[in-house]
């Protein structure tokens, strides 16, 4: 079996925002199914992630699709359009380009695409009902992308309806937690032809605390508005946290 190595570029969702562990450092979705690629595959895989919070789906692109590139992956993931779909004047088309963008990219480079849609979080939050709408229609303008590529894995969660309950969120209402990350995980490796651990689909946890109210809005949403009318974002100042190959081993 040749070596396998793994880029991952994205926005929060990838850069693993909601999984936190102890010491601070976030883990994510992409951490969890490199080590779990590694266990399934019974050797090292090497494994890079340059996701950023905060990221819009063209800025991905033109900041992190090269230098992912250039490391010479394997297979290479993609995720965006999450925060595209919170401002208020989206273009889908526009986002699912972006898709368009990796492939065309990967194809010149002769690396397998890991397509991902990202978990619905519309249920839990204030503008729910525009968000799941501009997600039906995002997932659905990517899909016309690769409907004659089987050779794309796919690894979609936005149909998901047991990932979109509240157990699989943190208490910002936007992000995964380690449960939902797990899941995610889940659903790549099966994608890749492995079975995950049994325990990755169905976490043992009733999710975070979430505040309700005056709180949620002053806690999340006011930090979030400012950052929009200021023009700032939450990824600004932030670099990649693994921009080099770093091994994953079994365990």
């Amino acid at each position: 079996m040749s070596a396998v190595r793994f880029a991952a570029i994205g926005d929060s969702f990838t850069e693993g925002v909601g999984d936190e562990l102890p010491d601070g450092r976030v883990r994510g979705w992409a951490d969890v199914a490199a080590q779990g690629w590694a266990d399934a595959a019974g050797q090292p895989i090497q494994y890079a992630n340059f996701a950023i919070r905060g990221k819009l789906a063209w800025p991905i692109i033109e900041q992190q699709l090269e230098p992912a590139l250039a490391l010479k992956p394997t297979h290479l993931s993609f995720n965006g359009g999450g925060n595209d779909m919170l401002r208020p004047r989206t273009s889908v088309e526009h986002i699912a380009d972006t898709f368009s963008r990796v492939l065309r990219r990967c194809d010149e480079e002769g690396v397998t695409l890991i397509l991902l849609s990202g978990a619905n979080p519309s249920g839990q939050l204030p503008m729910g009902t525009l968000i799941q709408r501009r997600g039906d229609e995002l997932s659905a303008a990517v899909l016309r992308r690769v409907a004659n590529r089987p050779d794309v894995i796919r690894a979609l969660n936005w149909p998901d309806r047991e990932l979109s309950t509240g157990r699989y969120w943190s208490e910002d209402r936007l992000h995964m937690n380690t449960a939902g990350h797990h899941r995610v995980a889940a659903r790549v490796l099966h994608g890749l032809g492995y079975e995950p651990p049994d325990e990755w689909w169905a976490p043992n946890t009733d999710g975070a605390s979430t505040p309700a109210g005056l709180a949620y809005y002053r806690q999340h949403v006011g930090p979030w508005m400012k950052r929009r009318l200021t023009r700032t974002s939450s990824g600004d100042g932030r670099s990649a946290k693994y921009p080099t190959w770093v091994e994953r081993v079994p365990q």
